[in-house]
């Protein structure tokens, strides 16, 4: 109950700061990596967890299966046709640059074989805006940029595991099992589509209605039922979390947009849980033996090769000049990278404690870098941050006479 309580006070404690955040710096999703490096073992010893725990990968699937229905419901059909050419270009030649740009490092820097820093490359080639909520999550920021970041940490989540599966089984000498991966993903997308069309086809019979009260529970459901039968025939799950928010978006605008406020709020729950769970298992023990390489290496891919790999994606597309530096700026490394790093670490690979606590570092730096620069950089794009926020007092409005 330890880490019910802390996730409780750390909660309470990040929304009553939550104007503030919304003003400066300061962010919610660093606070809940920070408590929970403080109540773990390397902290003051509160709770014990360990990477294989099954809560540690429970928590991390599910958080990144509900980010990525709720991102989902903002890219429909139309806005993915609209966006698909900077979409393509991120998707088709920034991502592979960067597992390209994430292995040399590690190779010359980190001292991994060429098999396992390619594994390395694959499993932080995915990203996760949601650190950078004062730029997705903002109407007001130009819907071009939010659409390129939302549909790519999208997708790329997806599309990252067969090259993470491969690279494993190359870096532990075993055969790689092309078709299992191929069918997992087409499985991953047949669901991904069938599953809510098929319901929201439903719903548009007279008999099949729903009350006002319930209706943001019906997407609900949906990736309920979505989530526990991807893991029971084997079907990717993160392409199938997205494609069933973007075909229901699609389809039923309505549920969409009844879902969206609970959705919201959902995702960031199980986004501060596994937020907290990870930082208690960033001890100093677990990090006090990485080189200077080994940090260079967290360094360069976030710095250098994730920027400089977007911008070259973006060149000569309509994006200002300030848009393709917030686009290349924005890759965080999230949830994706945590269940792909696990994944290696349960598994045969002679350094796959090295490769998760790499993987571990680079994450933590990224959550310290991009969540608490995400209010500056919104500024640059001239967009204003939260004003007149209500506070716990009473309104003049509400006073008596």
């Amino acid at each position: 109950m330890a880490l019910v309580l802390a996730f409780g006070v750390v909660l309470l404690i990040s929304v009553s700061l939550s104007g503030v955040a919304a003003r400066t710096v300061l962010s919610t999703a660093l606070l809940f990596l920070l408590a929970g490096a403080l109540i773990g073992q390397g902290g003051f010893g509160l709770v014990h967890v360990a990477p294989g725990d099954p809560l540690v990968t429970g928590l991390a699937d599910v958080a990144l299966f509900t980010v990525l229905f709720t991102d989902g419901q903002r890219a429909s059909l139309p806005a993915l046709r609209e966006g698909w050419r900077l979409s393509g270009r991120a998707l088709g030649l920034a991502m592979p640059l960067t597992m390209a740009g994430v292995a040399i490092p590690a190779y010359f820097l980190a001292g991994l074989d060429w098999p396992t820093a390619l594994l390395l490359g694959a499993i932080l080639s995915p990203t996760d805006p949601v650190f950078a909520s004062a730029i997705v999550g903002r109407d007001d920021v130009p819907l071009r940029l939010r659409r390129l970041l939302n549909v790519e940490s999208g997708l790329n989540d997806g599309l990252a595991l067969p090259f993470v599966l491969i690279f494993l089984a190359t870096a532990t000498q075993q055969q790689s099992h092309l078709g299992e991966v191929a069918l997992e993903l087409a499985a991953g997308v047949v669901l991904g589509i069938a599953v809510p069309a098929l319901v929201a086809l439903a719903w548009r019979t007279r008999i099949l209605t729903a009350e006002p009260r319930l209706q943001a529970l019906g997407p609900v459901a949906i990736a309920v039922t979505l989530f526990a039968t991807c893991h029971l025939t084997g079907a990717n799950p993160y392409l199938a979390a997205f494609l069933a928010g973007s075909t229901l978006a699609t389809l039923d605008r309505t549920a969409a947009e009844q879902f969206e406020p609970f959705g919201d709020l959902m995702s960031e729950l199980t986004k501060f849980g596994a937020l907290l769970v990870f930082g208690a298992l960033i001890t100093p023990a677990r990090i006090s033996h990485l080189s200077v390489g080994d940090w260079a290496v967290a360094v360069l891919a976030i710095l250098l090769v994730r920027p400089a790999t977007m911008a070259l994606s973006l060149l000569r597309t309509s994006l200002t000049g300030q848009e393709r530096a917030a686009a290349a700026w924005f890759g965080p490394k999230g949830f994706a990278s945590v269940v792909y790093g696990l994944l290696v670490l349960q598994s045969a690979t002679p350094a796959g404690e090295h490769v998760f606590d790499l993987v571990a570092i680079t994450i933590a730096l990224s959550i310290v870098l991009h969540s608490s620069t995400d209010v500056p950089v919104a500024r640059a794009l001239r967009v204003e941050p939260l004003d007149n926020l209500p506070t716990g007092g009473r309104k003049d409005d509400d006073r008596e006479p």
